[in-house]
């Protein structure tokens, strides 16, 4: 059973949890969360898929809870999606209802979700082949695709973390993430229920909120880089944490003076992973292995992976060429909802799925990923630069808080290096004379633009499709 720390059978021999799950200001037993589960799984007889408006609440919580004890797939919805994207969503899924809230200009109906509902009857155990959800990408490069995760690869993807991390029902998870994404829905919530670890839910993820999170007890900590950046600026909260088992990093790189600042107030260097919603989580540095600034590690239990270059030929594990990363495991998902084309084209002819990010790995087996090959791959001059490196460097001058590097067209180069900066008083020629002393003379960027903000998707990630 996916969440087998919730069976009712669990439930039947005593063994609650009184605060299980805490969201907000509303905590939920595991009683709670078991008894009005059944009752809306009870409801849910007959239908097939749902969508599920993903605000951080405990209505949410249920209604994951209860679709997945019924077998019926779930389409998380963005509560801020517009109703272009809404609207693409929920036709492209074909779902025939909103579970609780619903936006006013839906014509579909409406399942309560009732926190107080109680039923206790069993449910058969849905085969680990049942789609349990579809989760929708962030459409950067055409409309949003709708990732199929079925219950088998879900189990196998936690199951294979809990074991990097150790993570135990003795932890009490934390994170402000949101529950329409792989990192605050399925590793956050759905982890936490298949381990037994109670979780709090901070519905946002400030700094004042992970400290008081840490004071009530707990000890495993997500965040993504914009999360933990603002801990390492906020000392007071970020020693709050000091008494935590794991900070875990993911969704984007972990900037090093981050990470640096980060086990200088806490005493914890973090715990950084890579996956993808198509994949689950993939790599990650380990609980009792190395922690390395600006790396994610090794596989997890069950993954492979490769370096391929632009020919199709292996690349040397030597920590410093890269290419295109490709995996294969146990947790990956079943392909496009209605895209059987882009299925298709996501898998090498002998089965490898085409990440689309670019890395290098050490001779040890150690992971670094350089970026996305569609917008942090940058051929200028002749060379092949990453730009995560470039961004690094910038982010180690001081007065620089934020930085994005990105290849913008140029009629001589190919494309040139341009850095979007975030700071205070900082020069651009000096910028880009520290990136020249720091890295090869060719990476140093040919243009600097002083920023007051970057573009940013829900998880904090800079769209770089946005910087031109």
């Amino acid at each position: 059973m996916l969440l087998s720390s919730i069976e009712p059978r669990a439930v039947a021999r005593g063994d609650d949890i009184p605060d299980a799950i805490r969201v907000g200001d509303t905590t939920l037993s595991r009683t709670d969360i078991v008894g009005a589960a059944g009752a809306l799984a009870k409801r849910l007889a007959g239908v097939q898929r749902v969508a599920l408006l993903a605000t951080p609440s405990a209505s949410t919580v249920i209604a994951v809870v209860g679709s997945l004890t019924a077998g019926v797939t779930v389409v998380p919805v963005p509560p801020d999606s517009g109703p272009a994207e809404r609207e693409h969503i929920l036709t492209d899924s074909g779902a025939q209802a909103w579970l609780g809230q619903a936006p006013d200009d839906s014509s579909l109906p409406v399942v309560p979700v009732r926190l107080h509902a109680r039923d206790w009857h069993s449910h058969p155990e849905p085969p680990p082949s049942t789609i349990a959800f579809v989760l929708y990408t962030s459409g950067t490069t055409g409309a949003p695709k709708g990732v199929l995760l079925s219950h088998g690869a879900i189990a196998v993807g936690i199951d294979a973390l809990v074991e990097a991390w150790d993570w135990t029902p003795n932890d009490v998870l934390v994170h402000g993430l949101p529950l329409f994404h792989v990192h605050g829905l399925i590793l956050g919530l759905i982890g936490a229920l298949r381990v037994g670890s109670p979780m709090i839910h901070t519905v946002r993820p400030t700094p004042h909120a992970y400290a008081e999170a840490a004071a009530a007890g707990g000890t495993l900590f997500f965040g993504v880089p914009t999360v933990w950046s603002r801990i390492a600026e906020d000392p007071e909260s970020a020693r709050a944490l000091s008494g935590a088992r794991l900070l875990v990093s993911g969704s984007a790189a972990l900037p090093v003076p981050v990470f640096e600042r980060l086990r200088e107030l806490t005493g914890l260097a973090p715990i950084e992973r890579y996956g993808m919603s198509e994949t689950l989580l993939t790599l990650t540095t380990r609980v009792d292995g190395e922690r390395r600034p600006g790396w994610v590690g090794l596989p997890v239990r069950g993954v492979q992976t490769r370096l391929r270059d632009e020919r199709g030929a292996d690349v040397p594990h030597d920590g410093e060429s890269f290419g295109g990363l490709e995996v294969r495991g146990p947790m990956f998902f079943d392909g496009y909802l209605n895209r059987p084309d882009a299925t298709a084209e996501s898998w090498t002819e002998d089965g490898w799925f085409k990440t689309g990010d670019v890395a290098a790995i050490d001779p040890g087996g150690f992971h670094r990923i350089v970026g996305r090959e569609s917008t942090d791959l940058i051929k200028s001059g002749g060379f092949r630069i990453g730009a995560g490196e470039v961004e690094t460097a910038l982010l180690g001058f001081p007065g620089v808080r934020e930085a994005a590097v990105v290849g913008l067209p140029d009629p001589d180069l190919g494309q040139r290096i341009v850095a979007f900066v975030i700071g205070d008083g900082l020069d651009e020629t000096t910028l880009i004379d520290h990136v020249a002393s720091q890295l090869s003379v060719h990476k140093r960027p040919r243009e600097v633009r002083i920023v007051e903000s970057l573009p940013r998707n829900a998880l904090g990630k800079v769209q770089k499709k946005l910087l031109t």
